[in-house]
């Protein structure tokens, strides 16, 4: 039997055990070609309380296991995301519409988080504090206890393995509920390499379905902390929520990214990190460049540039292997991606590349002279679209940047100096200089500010500690304590 055999999951959610979802089944589909991949099991919200009831009681014991054990079942979760590989690789070319070297990505990643989060248990658990009494005073982490995870279905594997893999690392337990359209690369993949990897009954279950589903994710009274990952809107309503229930919600949501190209920049090179920013997996990650903002001496040189790269990338099934850009997820987003380009052009931009689509392939798409106030240069297009604008002064390049709801990732190309002090002007959970805005290690705080999300709430020791742990007051005396009554 392979890691993600068919005969195991199909049909079927993981609650301590593959069994039947409550919510039916549902099919797991090729972007490329609309054909189904195989049925997994959907759940329903009576199937995630009895998760959660589950989790609660199995999170007990975890959090009571030596650090060295938790910390074991994590490393041979890296070693299998390592050994299945190429395995799971297929799946996410498949069923998410990846090229090979994306999916090799979320591969070596997920391996990473493991190992990264491996190295949580033997942290620090608190410190010592003063204190004006006879006692000793001490805070210290413990783990929240049940933790629900709501990934989208771009990087389906990275983001859910970067909250999965610390939250459990820190004695918790986790409610894992994917993107219905990644339900296999992003869902049952995590199952079954933490099955093989050890990890005791009830601490990891899989619940795909809808929004009813995310809703009863948030909702469930064991349910401490929501780590989700996903559009803006949607965060929104996890936040109010979670709010409700007076639960921490750790979102990471959308972002419009500028990629700031200074004068004096090696417009070649340039060009080449502007079109992996936009196209990347067909602009459908939340770190995409989404604004280039270019000097005006170089602007004519490098829209020239960048629509040149992008009529000459090659778009298609990604199992080819032969491509740069695969399908968008689904036609619902085609139509959305088309309708801004068209709306752009129809407004005074100037297409200079793409524009076009070919089933659910979409061109790689270059748009010059955006208008500021368009929804081609104010929204999340999820799609390989490059809008371009230009700049003649550093205040005017700090307006654009900021004159944005979100603040997820900036990219500037060029002087270092000049660089640098745009950097600490512009509010940016991620700040990128000489590189451009699409980047993420197991080892970096990742989040964003203002319509992007509430922080950085994921990655480095540091974050997860915070996201997983509470702190809880404890103080110690030789003996009973004298009191006047």
């Amino acid at each position: 039997m392979t890691l993600l055999d068919a005969a195991t999951w199909t049909g079927k959610i993981f609650i301590g055990g593959w069994i039947d979802g409550g919510g039916g089944t549902a099919s797991a589909t090729e972007p490329a070609t609309g054909e189904s991949l195989g049925e997994y099991g959907v759940a329903s919200s009576d199937d995630v309380s009895r998760a959660a009831t589950r989790a609660a009681e199995a999170q007990l014991e975890w959090a009571a296991r030596k650090p060295e054990e938790r910390a074991a079942v994590l490393r041979r979760a890296g070693q299998l995301f390592e050994e299945h590989a190429g395995e799971i690789e297929d799946w996410i070319v498949r069923e998410a519409g990846s090229i090979p070297p994306k999916a090799g990505l979320e591969t070596h990643i997920a391996g990473g988080e493991c190992y990264e989060a491996s190295a949580l248990p033997g942290h620090p658990a608190g410190e010592v504090l003063t204190s004006n009494e006879e006692r000793w005073s001490f805070a210290r982490r413990r783990p929240v206890g049940v933790v629900s995870v709501i990934a989208p279905f771009n990087f389906p594997l990275i983001l859910s393995i970067r909250a999965v893999a610390p939250a459990l690392a820190l004695g918790n337990a986790v409610l894992l509920k994917p993107d219905p359209r990644t339900a296999v690369c992003g869902g049952v993949a995590l199952v079954r390499v933490f099955q093989e990897a050890g990890l005791p009954d009830g601490l990891l279950s899989l619940v795909p379905g809808d929004g009813e589903i995310g809703a009863a994710v948030v909702e469930a009274p064991e349910v401490a902390v929501v780590a989700f990952t996903g559009s803006t809107a949607a965060g929104r309503k996890v936040g109010e929520a979670a709010a409700r229930g007076l639960k921490r919600a750790h979102l990471e949501l959308g972002g419009n990214n500028a990629l700031v190209v200074l004068p004096g920049t090696d417009v070649a090179a340039a060009a080449s990190a502007g079109a992996f920013g936009s196209f990347m997996h067909q602009g459908q990650i939340c770190m995409t460049s989404g604004r280039h903002i270019v000097h005006e001496s170089l602007y004519d040189e490098y829209v020239a540039a960048l629509a040149e790269k992008a009529a000459h990338l090659p778009v298609g099934d990604p199992t080819s292997g032969t491509v740069a850009l695969g399908p968008l997820i689904d036609e619902k987003q085609l139509k959305r991606v088309d309708g801004i380009v068209q709306d752009a052009v129809q407004h005074g931009a100037r297409l200079l590349a793409g524009g076009t689509n070919d089933g659910p392939y979409y061109q790689p798409t270059v748009l010059a002279d955006v208008a500021q106030d368009n929804p081609a240069w104010t929204e999340e297009i999820f799609g390989p679209v490059a809008p371009v604008v230009s700049f003649s002064t550093t205040d005017e390049a700090v307006a654009l940047i900021e004159g944005n709801d979100y603040g997820l990732s900036v990219g500037i190309l060029g002087d270092v100096g000049e660089a640098m002090r745009i950097a600490d002007r512009v509010t940016s959970g991620k700040v990128h200089i000489n590189e451009q805005t699409v980047s993420d290690e197991a080892n970096a705080p990742f989040g964003g500010a203002k319509s992007s999300g509430n922080g950085s709430r994921i990655g480095g020791a540091q974050a997860n500690i915070e996201s997983f742990t509470e702190v809880q007051w404890l103080t110690v005396r030789p003996d009973v304590a004298p009191y006047p009554f």
